[in-house]
């Protein structure tokens, strides 16, 4: 399996705008920024540049604008995020871990249900 690439705190927000419409201009996504975050527009297109690095963002040229496009899933970067985190746990601490947080969580009952089923099936 290849390995994605590191997604930065920062670069989740661009991510996030990416996953959530696209094919987007900077522009866009920096007036969508503004709103969530203090960053400056010059901020914002270094976090693009980046992720364009990356190959977790692709883009299209229309006319005299660029327009951006999420390459990795949502899913598949919070898989990363997940494996990135479990390589840095003991597995030895991972049962106290997923206690802790189902404990501090308000999982609705739909949620109860699908880590009942994910659990069932990783029994099989």
């Amino acid at each position: 399996m290849q390995d994605r690439p590191k997604i930065s705190d920062a670069e989740w927000q661009v991510m996030k705008v990416l996953w959530a419409k696209s094919p987007v201009t900077a522009n866009q996504i920096v007036e969508k920024l503004a709103v969530e975050t203090d960053w400056k527009p010059k901020t914002v297109r270094t976090l693009i540049n980046r992720l364009a690095t990356k190959n977790a963002i692709g883009f299209d040229k229309d006319g005299r604008q660029y327009m951006y496009y999420p390459v990795l899933s949502e899913e598949e970067c919070v898989r990363q995020e997940t494996r990135s985190f479990m390589s840095r746990v003991r597995a030895g601490a991972l049962k106290p871990m997923l206690a802790a947080f189902l404990e501090e969580e308000n999982l609705t009952q739909e949620e109860i249900e699908e880590l009942k089923n994910i659990l069932d099936k990783k029994g099989e």
